[in-house]
C-alpha cells in the first residue's frame, strides 16, 4: 500500500513538472513570436501588419517590400537563429561540465572565432564569406586545443575551465594587437564584428546556420537524457551505462559547430550563451531537459536586446552592447555566490 502511494506521489510530481515545462516553453515561444513581429513591424517607419503579411506572402508593396525583405526579415532571422544557437549550445556546455562558468564565452571558444575574423578583416582584407569560414574553423580548433591541453588520466571540469580562460586571455591579447597594427579604415568593421551585431544581416548568410540549427538541435535533444546523467558525475554516469567519452565528444562537437556558425553570422553576441541556460533552468525547473527552453530564451534575449538597442536610446547600439549590459552584473553576482559557497576555492 505504501509503495503504491509512493509511486503515485512520484508520478504526480512528474506530471506537475511536465505541465510546468509545457506551459513555460509555450510562453517563451509566444513571446518569441511577438518579438519576431516586432522586428518586422518596427523601424524608422512603422508598417501595418497587413502590409508586412502581404509582403511575406510574396506581394510587392512600394517601400514596404524592400524594407521588410532586404533589411528587417534577414535581421530578424539572424537574431532568431543565432540566439537559439547560442542558448542551446551554452546550456549544453554548462550542463555537461556542471558549471555555469563553463560556457563558450568564458572558456574562449567564441574568442577563437573572433580572433580569426579580426585577422581576416584587418590583415588579409578578405571577403565576408572567408571571414565567416575562418571564424568557424577557428572555433572548432579552439575547442580542440582546450580539450587536448586539459586532457589527463581523468576528465576534469576545473582543468577545462582554467585552460579555456588562459586561452581566452591569450586570444584577447592577439585581438588587441591586431587592432593596433591594422589599417585605420579596417578597424570600424572589426569592432562592429567584435561587438556582436545584427546590422547588415543578409539572407545569403543564413542557409548554413539554418541547416546547422535544424540538424544539430535534434542531436542535442536526443542526447538530453545522457546529458542529465552526466550532471551526476563521471563515475555515476559510467555505472548507469552512459558511454561518457563518446557522448561528451558528440555534444561538444554539436555545440561548438552550432555556436561557431552563429558567431560567423552575427559576431560574438555577449553573454547570451551564458545567460540562457540558467534563466531557462529557473523557469522550467528540474526533471526535464531545458535544451529547447534555453534556445528560446537565447532567441528572446537577442531579439529583445536588439529592439532595445534600436529604439530605447537616442543613439542606436548593437545588440551585443545591450546583452553585455545585462550579462555583466549577472556574472559578478554568480562569482560572488560561488565564492560564498566555496565553489571557486
Amino acid at each position: 500500500m505504501k509503495n503504491n502511494k509512493t509511486v503515485e506521489f512520484i508520478m504526480a510530481g512528474r506530471r506537475q513538472r511536465r505541465r510546468r515545462w509545457i506551459i513555460i516553453t509555450g510562453a517563451l515561444a509566444m513571446l518569441l513570436f511577438a518579438l519576431c513581429w516586432g522586428m518586422l513591424l518596427l523601424g524608422s517607419t512603422v508598417y501595418p501588419i497587413n502590409d508586412v503579411l502581404q509582403v511575406l506572402l510574396g506581394e510587392q508593396i512600394k517601400g514596404v517590400s524592400f524594407a521588410v525583405s532586404n533589411i528587417r526579415l534577414p535581421r530578424m532571422l539572424a537574431g532568431l537563429l543565432a540566439g537559439f544557437a547560442f542558448g542551446i549550445g551554452g546550456n549544453t556546455f554548462q550542463t555537461m561540465l556542471r558549471n555555469p562558468l563553463a560556457n563558450p564565452n568564458v572558456i574562449g571558444i567564441t574568442t577563437g572565432s573572433s580572433a580569426a575574423a579580426v585577422f581576416c578583416i584587418v590583415i588579409l582584407h578578405t571577403s565576408d564569406a572567408i571571414v565567416s569560414m575562418a571564424s568557424i574553423v577557428a572555433g572548432l580548433a579552439t575547442v580542440l586545443f582546450i580539450y587536448l591541453f586539459s586532457s589527463g588520466k581523468t576528465f576534469s571540469i576545473g582543468r577545462i575551465i582554467l585552460v579555456g580562460i588562459g586561452i581566452q586571455a591569450m586570444l584577447n591579447s592577439l585581438i588587441s594587437y591586431l587592432l593596433l597594427v591594422g589599417a585605420q579604415q579596417d578597424i570600424p568593421a572589426a569592432l562592429r564584428w567584435l561587438s556582436g551585431s545584427l546590422n547588415g544581416s543578409q539572407m545569403d548568410e543564413l542557409p548554413l546556420l539554418t541547416v546547422s540549427v535544424l540538424c544539430l538541435t535534434p542531436i542535442i535533444i536526443a542526447l538530453g537524457k545522457h546529458l542529465n546523467i552526466l550532471e551526476l558525475g563521471e563515475q555515476s554516469a559510467t555505472s548507469l551505462g552512459v558511454r561518457t567519452n563518446i557522448t561528451r565528444i558528440v555534444l561538444i562537437l554539436s555545440s561548438v559547430c552550432i555556436i561557431a556558425l552563429a558567431t560567423a553570422v552575427t559576431g560574438p553576441i555577449a553573454f547570451v550563451a551564458f545567460l540562457a541556460g540558467p534563466i531557462a533552468k529557473r523557469l522550467v525547473g528540474v526533471g526535464f531537459s531545458n535544451a529547447i527552453p534555453a534556445g528560446l530564451v537565447g532567441a528572446n534575449l537577442v531579439l529583445a536586446s536588439d529592439l532595445i538597442g534600436q529604439f530605447a536610446f537616442e543613439v542606436r547600439y548593437p545588440v551585443g552592447i545591450i546583452t553585455g549590459i545585462i550579462g555583466a552584473p549577472y556574472l559578478i553576482y554568480l562569482l560572488i555566490r560561488m565564492n560564498r559557497k566555496g565553489e571557486l576555492s
